[in-house]
């Protein structure tokens, strides 16, 4: 499938153009909304909005070449809004411990850790290294220069490096306790 012929169909108003993208998209689309979001729902009603608002604003974009870029910001865009929904919501879930039997011991370090850093650093940590996302569609998405996004994931990685280090620093220190 050419891509850029899809996306200029689509703009034209071609629907089947339209779904073809869309479906071509759509794996990247819930993992990226599944960094995002924690809920599969979730997840699925920031695609189905963002789909939507791609489908009724398919004739602004101007640059076919940039239609997954534009797609993905949509779709940030819906997350943010439904996370900042959900901030407002207490669910039970949260206050439920996880297994470490079901989940792994490192991965639930992992999202601990990330769940640490403040959000703007943990999801483009998640997008760069879970997504892999490239430096130049991560500029793009977040709508900021490369050298800006390169600075940001280098600040992330020196908190999570100090997250770290504090972290082992108290495990260090609790054994000692123990002797």
């Amino acid at each position: 499938m050419d891509e850029n012929k899809e996306v200029k169909r689509a703009i034209k108003g071609n629907v089947a153009s339209f779904e073809r993208l869309i479906t071509e998209h759509k794996g990247a689309m819930y993992k990226v909304a599944r960094t995002l979001l924690p809920r599969d729902e979730d997840c699925a009603d920031a695609i189905q909005e963002a789909i939507l608002k791609a489908f009724r604003g398919i004739r602004t974009l101007r640059e076919p070449r940039y239609f997954k870029t534009w797609l993905v910001r949509i779709l940030l865009n819906e997350c943010h809004q439904i996370h900042r929904q959900r901030k407002k919501l207490v669910s039970m879930e949260e206050y439920t411990e996880p297994s470490i039997r079901e989940k792994g011991f490192e991965q639930i370090e992992v999202h601990e850790l990330l769940d640490a850093l403040p959000e703007d650093q943990k999801h483009i940590l998640k997008l760069f290294y879970i997504e892999d996302l490239s430096i130049h569609d991560l500029a793009l998405i977040l709508e900021i220069p490369e050298n800006t996004v390169k600075t940001r994931l280098r600040r992330a990685r020196e908190k999570m490096q100090q997250l770290i280090a504090k972290d082992e620093e108290m495990e260090t220190w609790k054994n000692g306790k123990r002797n």
